[in-house]
């Protein structure tokens, strides 16, 4: 017990001390509300919605206490006083973040969006005590932000697994589709014959060890996506049982394959890792909820009867769903191989403008999620990208570029604190954070988003009727050698840009004097 107690008095000394160099300075007298900020890719949005917050406070005369949950990790994290010390609490989130922490205090979930577009409501929201008291569920680790006792519906709670699944799948396709579309990238430097084209990506020894390595990272995108879909929804139960699925959907084997030869093997793709993360965190639910064991064997439930039970009921179900997901994957693989001329065309202006919609939101992440499942299917790591990841890539940097073409043609329409965010946009632009945009489109959205909607499919239906492909799923300019027409790509963006931001300056009203 001394021992115990040592080594928890330090623990809460060490936090303390962390605490007071991380937390802002606060007024005692004004009221505290403690946020917690978080999107899927945790790029943007997160530290959007923390300056809204933190900046929103300061004019209401409110301390604003935000733990962002960003791709680097939590920064900033709420100690056990702040908590509470505070009137309640605003989960700003599209992803599972820590919940427990939270019982017993007033506290409402929003998406990340709303931190960003209404601080001001979340925060009137806590002060006028009309947020409804959290309850965290016995034995419960983390959650997703609609689960705290807002009534989101059902379609809200897939969207949250399903976000919190692909933000930890991103840095893999990420990782592993940039260093494999470098091995492209050697292979066209270097030089490879006519009859080896096919070889393309692997042909030289150099590009070969960017591909294995790129394609080793690649591998885990189905896995990963499918284990923490699972792992949104039922913990560390869900996690095993989740992963297998992924695999299974990964590798393609079925019921009715079993012992096949590999070359015969019908992999169910995204699709299948998607249904399978879900049917997974659904098993896992399940046995949480009815494996009833004595208290004293609590322990071996945990560490052995649920990842068992788990991996198997949902590996034999995973083994039935493989066929018809198979049969769709490969409908859908044979469409996107075929993709050219207006096909391309109308489906590069769709996901363009889907991009530019929400700037971040539900439509945005679907088009992106999209394109990046795209890159799963073997048929486009063969052929350099898929069209569709490129007109995605295209339509969202244009609508913060065309912040930047609007501010610079129309000064008299902005103010100065516009004038030098349009500045600050055209960097955001170029390197594919389209959220930058996001303020102009809150401010004025009658305007600004019809008009940058209308840039990116343009600049999306360009991109598919070039026929352009990509294989890296981010970051703008930078990657912008892994095109397959690099040139022509910029072209593109920049009509688009040009046109959202002659349209969007021409609709703007002239600013007060």
């Amino acid at each position: 017990d001394e021992v115990i107690a040592t080594f928890d008095a330090a623990e809460e000394e060490n936090k303390a001390e962390a605490a007071s160099k991380a937390a802002p300075v606060t007024d005692d007298d004004k009221p505290l509300v403690v946020a917690v900020t978080a999107c899927t890719t945790g790029i943007a949005h997160t530290y959007m919605a923390e300056e809204a917050l933190i900046r929103q406070g300061q004019e209401m005369g409110v301390n604003v206490r935000v733990e962002t949950n960003g791709a680097s990790g939590v920064g900033t994290p709420l100690t056990a006083d702040e908590i509470k010390r505070a009137k309640g609490v605003i989960v700003a989130a599209d992803k599972a973040v820590e919940m427990p922490r939270f019982d017993g205090k007033p506290l409402i979930s929003r998406p990340v969006a709303e931190g960003i577009k209404k601080p001001e409501e979340l925060i009137n929201t806590i002060l006028d005590g009309k947020a409804e008291t959290y309850h965290a569920a016995a034995g419960e680790a983390s959650t997703a932000a609609s689960d705290s006792g807002e009534k989101t519906g059902l379609g809200a709670a897939f969207y949250k697994h399903l976000m919190s699944g692909v933000s930890q799948m991103l840095p893999f396709v990420i990782g592993g589709g940039i260093i494999t579309a470098i091995s492209f990238l050697v292979d066209n430097f270097m030089g490879v014959p006519q009859s080896h084209l096919s070889d393309l990506g692997h042909y030289h020894a150099a590009a070969a060890i960017f591909n294995q390595i790129g394609g080793a990272a690649f591998f885990f995108m189905l896995p990963i996506l499918a284990g923490y879909i699972a792992y949104s929804i039922a913990e560390k139960p869900g996690l095993v049982a989740g992963v297998t699925a992924g695999y299974i959907a990964k590798v393609g084997y079925a019921i009715n394959m079993i012992g096949a030869d590999e070359s015969k093997l019908i992999p169910s793709g995204f699709l299948g890792a998607l249904v399978g993360g879900f049917l997974a965190g659904g098993v896992a639910l399940l046995l949480k909820k009815y494996v009833k064991v004595p208290r004293s064997l609590e322990g071996i439930k945990s560490i052995l009867l649920l990842p068992l039970l788990g991996v198997g009921i949902t590996g034999f179900l995973m083994l039935l769903v493989n066929v018809p997901m198979g049969a769709i994957n490969t409908a859908l693989s044979n469409f996107l191989e075929g993709l050219s001329g207006s096909s391309a065309l109308l489906l590069g202006l769709i996901v363009g403008a889907m991009m530019a919609i929400d700037m971040g939101g539900p439509f945005n992440k679907a088009a992106y999620v999209f394109a990046t499942g795209t890159l799963a299917d073997p048929n486009a790591l063969a052929h350099g990208g898929t069209v569709v990841m490129a007109a995605v890539m295209a339509g969202g940097m244009v609508p913060p570029l065309a912040v930047f073409v609007a501010t610079r043609l129309f000064p008299q329409k902005f103010n100065k604190e516009e004038r030098d965010s349009g500045l600050t946009n055209i960097v955001m632009g170029l390197s594919f954070i389209t959220e930058g945009a996001i303020p102009f489109g809150a401010a004025d959205p009658g305007r600004a988003i019809p008009s940058f909607m209308l840039g990116s499919a343009i600049t999306g239906a360009l991109v598919g009727a070039a026929g352009i492909k990509l294989l890296a799923p981010h970051g703008g300019i930078f990657v912008i050698a892994l095109t397959t027409n690099w040139w022509l790509y910029l072209i593109f963006v920049a009509i688009g840009a040009i046109i959202s931001g002659v349209v969007f300056g021409a609709l703007r009203k002239e600013q007060e004097a």
